[in-house]
């Protein structure tokens, strides 16, 4: 790595950069010395994507500039997306394991359990708060130039960001990297007030806990969501077009054991359900779905409170891509090749609005790359390897490939599982539902896909991330000692049934 930013100091960059030598962990970082530009890369956005590609710029030495039109950083996933709803789904955990006897059945009495609301919100808030706040002081440590506006390319070379006052700032700039991520989907002939027809934002600042619930959408945000409300009081209805739950990727088994476990918690799902429209009427929301498979099935539905989730779309309005002559594709996503450039070389995208998962930590690697390709370093990034989490009670994780995925590529693979009703440490915490499921080449044994249902998925499924970045087998990961008693045991379990046919445990 060394080596390839010494060779780029002398055929990427200006002359006035110069390449010196640092003790910190022994990297080459780039100073500037009379500087004939206002920047050297402009990152339009900071979300996770954003913000951490400007704080690896500024490391190697980029003159950065961060461009963001909201009022705090961090974008969607801190301030209305992973962040805060990851507070709310544990703290109405916490609530669920008192309010339904839960604690009771493991030996802890509690009387007169109730929920203060306003508190449950202000720390969600105070998560956010710290958080966002935190990128700040980072942005200040590395000497990552922020600014405030709306960002938008009006040059090759040239960022203008747009304010609220209707002023302008321009910068000029060698590189431009959009990292402007995501915005909800919105669902033809639904208006969205965040009161009653909530998007996800408005889902996770309501002010009292909704008698009956709607959710248009069973997918990762429907489930997080539809869950915290149903766990704190709410009756609780996911309606989903498709046949299954949990969206994209999840394996056909791992879906219909999240059913099955959330339909006993309380939640009720409509599949193959297809919603034709909302009304506000009287202070209740009325929704018209019909069978997706036979339109002559109609119902109307009632709730307090909908909740509209049918997936995201790429932020690219008013980016100026257009009088740039940057197209976007079908979807709204700004095309790029292997290096993340736009047809215009020095103007770089990453994250939610590319191709790839909608993911906060893909677009984390991705501008990362982005910044190191721009200085000569490689940009290999296999999506195969990048996990998706599923933050309900119990988690899902899975990555790599699915069973369904390698029949349908005609890859010839063998299955180890391992359920966590066998799992010492699951049984000793009262949470055995789900599994573990390995899939491996039937003929070298290398770990295709790792899918599970079961505690501690979000962590666990690092370890499978791990093992196939590096190419292991199954029989690698049996072979490795595991402490006792884990929940990781699962997963070394499973391996072992891939890789010998049978676990020792079960």
């Amino acid at each position: 790595m060394q080596s390839a930013l010494r060779k780029a100091s002398s055929t990427l960059l200006p002359r006035h950069m110069k390449l010196t030598r640092k003790g910190y962990l022994n990297t080459y970082y780039y100073r500037f010395f009379s500087s004939g530009q206002d920047a050297d890369i402009v990152v339009i956005g900071s979300g996770p994507g954003g913000y951490v590609a400007s704080i690896k710029a500024a490391q190697l030495g980029l003159k950065t500039v961060c461009i963001e039109k909201d009022p705090t950083l961090g974008g969607t996933c801190l301030n209305v997306g992973c962040i805060p709803s990851k507070a709310l789904l544990n703290n109405s955990h916490y609530y669920h394991m008192a309010h339904s006897g839960d604690l009771s059945s493991r030996g802890i009495v509690t009387d007169g359990v109730r929920l203060d609301l306003e508190k449950l919100m202000a720390q969600k808030s105070n998560a956010v708060k710290a958080l966002t706040g935190g990128i700040a002081q980072l942005f200040k440590k590395n000497k990552v130039h922020l600014i405030k506006g709306h960002g938008k390319i009006t040059g090759t070379n040239q960022v203008t960001a747009l304010k609220e006052d209707g002023s302008s700032e321009v910068v000029n700039t060698k590189y431009v990297m959009i990292a402007t991520g995501s915005e909800v989907t919105p669902f033809p002939g639904i208006e969205i007030d965040e009161e009653q027809i909530v998007s996800s934002t408005g889902a996770l600042s309501l002010k009292e806990v909704p008698k009956k619930f709607i959710v248009i959408g069973a997918g990762v945000i429907g489930l997080e969501l539809g869950s915290v409300w149903s766990r704190l009081g709410a009756d609780v209805t996911a309606i989903e077009f498709m046949p299954s739950i949990g969206g994209v990727g999840i394996d056909a088994e791992v879906s219909k054991t999240l059913q099955k476990i959330m339909t006993k918690q309380g939640l009720n799902f409509k599949l193959n359900t297809k919603v034709m429209g909302a009304q506000k009427s009287g202070g209740i929301v009325k929704v018209q779905v019909e069978d997706a498979k036979d339109s002559s099935k109609k119902e109307e539905l009632e709730c307090d409170v909908l909740l509209v989730c049918v997936g995201r779309r790429p932020y690219t309005t008013n980016l100026g891509l257009e009088e740039m002559g940057i197209e976007r594709d079908q979807k709204g996503r700004v095309p790029v090749n292997g290096n993340f450039q736009t047809v215009i070389p020095n103007i770089y995208a990453i994250g939610d609005c590319i191709h790839g998962p909608m993911l906060a930590h893909k677009a984390e690697d991705e501008g990362i790359l982005c910044v190191e390709g721009i200085l000569g370093g490689p940009c290999h990034i296999d999506y195969n390897c990048v996990p998706s989490v599923i933050y309900t009670h119990p988690e899902v994780g899975w990555v790599g490939k699915s069973e369904e995925d390698l029949k349908n590529e005609g890859v010839q693979y063998k299955v180890g599982k391992f359920p966590y009703l066998a799992n010492s440490r699951a049984k000793c915490n009262n949470e055995s539902d789900g599994f573990v499921k390995v899939l491996a080449c039937k003929e070298t044994d290398r770990i295709l896909g790792t899918h599970m249902i079961g505690p501690c998925a979000g962590e666990l499924i690092n370890e499978a991330v791990l093992a196939q970045e590096y190419g292991a087998s199954s029989e690698d990961i049996a072979r490795v000692c595991h402490a006792h008693p884990t929940c990781a045991e699962a997963l070394r379990e499973a391996n072992v049934a891939a890789a010998f046919g049978k676990p020792i445990n079960f």
